[in-house]
């Protein structure tokens, strides 16, 4: 609220499937495991034994690469590799059909090219992740079970609970420990801090000790509204086919969510991501930087890269990404100002979220310092149960694929909630539950700290709110809507104006000795028409809290 190394573009390299006896030994199936009787001579029964007794990787759902941490030196005669698939989990709440879609059917594919790879794959669908670290090794009995570093905080305390060895991540580019050296004795941390020493350190857009093109940033070229005209300029993303995975997944977990079916939007596949990738880089880069911001009714992706749920489950790793864009600009193929945008989402915002989310775990996920305590508007689980054109056209694309852009997450949905006092973790469990890409690590920060100011400004030095100049001016959304985005008082006054205001006048006594936002506070306070305002606030949200705004 949110993207070449070379052994990561060919992850199967050297791992050709082996056809031994040793192999014949056990037969694995995509979703229980199975062996058939074997020979009573010593020879078999030893070749049995050894299969047995080989060390276990576990592999989480969002770690679906060869080259990450455990798996990164693994090969079928050194490791037999786990995956579970927990029905609790996929039960306990509503998902987004995609989103539930995507992450099973992921992994289920995964799967199934280690085995295809030659590796030993049990992959279990039981009640819970303890109970299929149980069977496994009643089944199997390891030498070990081994991990690498789970991604979310409650992952890596089961993991410990459950006697998992754990080993280091490199699934992102600045690991936690290493983020200590930045950290050093600062007293302050922005993430523009991050950025420069991330660029230096992993030398990305380098001309020796300096940024490429004298600039650390582009973005004042980035901000652009929308264009006039031209509002299908940008290449229409690709779709795949659904397989008979695909239906086997949206079967089994269908009862248990609410959105559109998928089309084949979302890859689930390592080949279909690094196609996404390439498709990106090729076509969609070089016009990526300029409306980066934008907002457009029609069009739902404009050049955004849509990417994040392959980095985010690893299908892609964040290395080959970038290292895919910082090619394209040396080799001319797109401009710096492009180039720098895209590469700051992943080494920068990202890695810094990433980072953030581990120093401030778990007390953070509970935060709410600004006392926000308006349930989740039925809006949002319902677009018909408003008027406002803005809030329709996001929230109906999220219901339509699982999906809206950084700028509408943060500036208008973001941006509502916090105006209208909604819980921010109501707000965060409905997003971690809506978006193809969503993870605690991503949503507990972004919500929590960025849009919410939740953290009272752990994250962010001031609040990201706005009124409905804003949306005004960076999208197409005003223009018909019921609302009129100049007015604070009377039937048609906009929500995003008022509550903006309101917003100012509830919190002054915090915000007026805030120096990014005073200015907005005293304007609130000089208001001369604040109490009318006020008192159509409240009417407001009595309509919001009714479905009815």
């Amino acid at each position: 609220m949110f993207p070449v190394f070379c052994p990561f573009l060919a992850p199967f390299k050297g791992s050709v499937a082996r056809s031994t006896n040793f192999w014949c030994m056990t037969i694995f199936c995509l979703c229980n495991t199975t062996h058939r009787s074997h020979s009573n001579s010593d020879s078999t029964g030893l070749l049995y034994a050894e299969a047995m007794s080989l060390p276990t990787i576990w592999v989480f759902g969002d770690q679906l690469n060869r080259g990450i941490g455990a798996l990164a030196t693994a090969t079928p005669l050194t490791h037999r590799v786990l995956f579970i698939e927990s029905a609790a989990k996929i039960s306990s709440q509503k998902w987004h059909i995609q989103r539930a879609h995507f992450i099973v059917a992921s992994m289920r594919k995964f799967a199934h090219e280690l085995r295809s790879a030659g590796f030993q794959v049990d992959y279990r669908m039981v009640k819970s992740m303890g109970q299929g670290i149980k069977e496994h090794v009643r089944e199997f009995a390891p030498s070990e079970i081994v991990a690498t570093e789970p991604n979310s905080y409650a992952s890596r305390l089961l993991a410990h609970d459950l006697g998992v060895r754990t080993v280091s991540s490199n699934q992102f580019l600045c690991h936690p420990s290493e983020y200590q050296g930045f950290l050093g004795a600062r007293k302050s941390i922005k993430m523009e801090d991050f950025y420069r020493w991330q660029r230096k350190r992993l030398n990305v857009l380098m001309d020796g000790s300096e940024p490429t093109g004298d600039r650390w940033n582009f973005d004042d070229e980035n901000r652009q509204p929308p264009p006039k005209t031209g509002h299908d300029r940008w290449p229409v993303p690709a779709l795949y086919e659904l397989d008979e995975v695909d239906e086997q997944v949206l079967a089994a977990v269908q009862s248990h969510c609410f959105g559109k079916l998928p089309v084949g939007q979302w890859a689930t596949t390592r080949e279909g991501a690094l196609e996404r990738l390439q498709f990106f880089i090729e076509r969609v880069l070089p016009v990526f930087g300029e409306h980066e911001d934008a907002m457009l009714k029609s069009n739902w992706h404009l050049a955004h890269s849509l990417l994040s749920p392959y980095l985010n489950n690893g299908l892609l790793l964040p290395r080959e990404v970038v290292e895919a864009a910082q090619s394209a600009f040396r080799e001319g193929k797109v401009p710096l100002n492009s180039a720098e945008g895209f590469i700051r989402q992943i080494i920068g915002w990202r890695e810094y979220i990433w980072n953030c989310y581990w120093q401030w775990m778990p007390d953070y996920a509970h935060m709410n310092a600004l006392s926000a305590d308006v349930d989740l508007p039925p809006m949002f689980t319902n677009p018909s149960k408003t008027s406002m054109a803005c809030m329709k056209s996001v929230l109906s694309g999220v219901n339509e694929r699982s999906y809206s852009h950084h700028i509408e997450r943060l500036m208008v949905l973001g941006n509502f909630a916090l105006i209208a006092g909604v819980n921010p973790q109501q707000l965060t469990r409905w997003m971690w539950n809506s978006y193809i890409d969503a993870a605690e690590w991503v949503m507990v920060p972004n919500v929590i700290g960025m849009s919410q100011y939740a953290d009272g400004g752990m994250l962010a030095t001031k609040p990201y709110a706005s009124g409905g100049a804003y949306i005004d001016r960076m999208s197409d959304h005003c223009k018909g809507c019921v609302y009129d985005r100049k007015k604070r008082t009377g039937d048609d006054a906009c929500p995003f104006t008022v509550l903006y205001w309101d917003f100012f006048l509830r919190h002054q006594e915090r915000f007026v000795k805030n120096p990014r936002v005073a200015r907005q506070v005293r304007a609130a306070q000089q208001l001369q028409d604040r109490d009318e305002l006020q008192v159509v606030a409240v009417s407001m949200m009595k309509k919001l809290n009714k479905g009815a705004l």
